[in-house]
């Protein structure tokens, strides 16, 4: 399998993970699944240089990783 065809995988496997992380009710699991989405399409952007897809999913990183340490501060502080 060449490289080409393992980062389009990747690619179909970021798009399912952060499909299945907008299913979820539990905002911690979206953050994290979608958090690991967004790394793995950021990984893809820069793998097919699609650099407008890694940038704004580098953006997304740092929203999702924003929401998820105030959300563990916020639960151990109370």
């Amino acid at each position: 399998m060449d490289s080409a065809m393992i980062w389009e995988w990747v690619g179909y496997l970021a798009s399912v993970v952060v499909a299945i992380s907008l299913m979820m009710s539990d905002i911690k699991k979206l953050r994290w699944l979608n958090l690991f989405g967004a790394m793995l399409f950021v990984a893809y952007g820069m793998a097919i240089q699609a650099y407008p897809v890694a940038a704004v999913n580098f953006f997304i990183v740092l929203i999702d990783l924003y929401y998820l340490i105030k959300i563990y501060r916020e639960s151990s502080s109370s």
